[in-house]
């Protein structure tokens, strides 16, 4: 059974004859300079640093500039259009967030404080969509080993972590956050120690009982509390 090297043709090129090919590469030229051209008038943040209508941008941009590099019927012209119609909108987006704060807490939401005094703020925790295991694994990567040693943590609009430490002769006793002493949760308070809530943070000074709730939270798995300071 012989090749049909029109099939491989189809294969390669679809419907479109190989001078489209040489087309393509000037199209996808076009666009790459046309995206570059944009991005730079969006300005300089980085990716982390992007708002939820930033990154929107961003999506319509790239889904506007991948269209004409390959299909012969989209112009280069209505692309074009489209990238200004949205770098405009981007920029007047822009001005109303800066002129009105009402409309930058709309878009860009607002920072939530996660951790105080060493402990979850329980009711702000429950609006984001960050998971405890997650978010724990942010603080190891900042040489966070238990919350005695945050004062304050707040997630930013952007998603990032802001993390403000105790001084080292001030770090107290909090929940450990390290996977072997956070998966050590007991109901049962075997001796005289601080224990941390292990839904919470609340640490105290507890007495042996067979359980005990936690004043905070009402929750009854304790974790023993550690006091090491940060390791920088």
């Amino acid at each position: 059974m012989g090749i049909d090297i029109s099939q491989i043709e189809k294969m390669l090129i679809g419907d479109q004859d190989w001078a489209f090919t040489v087309e393509i590469v000037f199209r996808t030229l076009v666009m790459y300079l046309i995206v570059l051209l944009s991005l730079r008038t969006l300005g300089k943040r980085g990716v982390k640093q992007l708002s939820v209508f930033e990154m929107v941008v961003i999506i319509s941009l790239g889904s506007a500039a991948g269209d004409p590099m390959f299909y012969k019927e989209v112009g280069l012209l209505s692309a074009f259009v489209v990238f200004t119609v949205v770098v405009v909108a981007y920029k007047l987006t822009a001005y109303l967030v800066g002129k009105h704060p009402k409309v930058e807490a709309l878009l860009e939401g607002t920072c939530t404080c996660l951790i105080e005094e060493g402990k979850f703020s329980v009711h702000n925790f429950r609006k984001e969509s960050m998971a405890q295991d997650e978010f724990f694994s942010e603080l190891r990567l900042k040489g966070i080993s238990h919350l005695g040693q945050v004062e304050l943590a707040i997630i930013e609009t952007s998603g990032s972590i802001s993390v403000f430490y105790y001084s080292d002769q001030d770090v107290k006793y909090g929940l450990p956050i390290l996977p072997s002493l956070y998966g050590q949760q007991i109901v049962e308070i075997p001796s005289k120690d601080y224990w941390s809530c292990s839904f919470c943070g609340h640490t105290e000074l507890l007495e042996p009982a067979a359980a005990h709730n936690c004043p905070v939270c009402q929750h009854q798995h304790w974790v023993r509390s550690i006091a090491s300071q940060r390791i920088t």
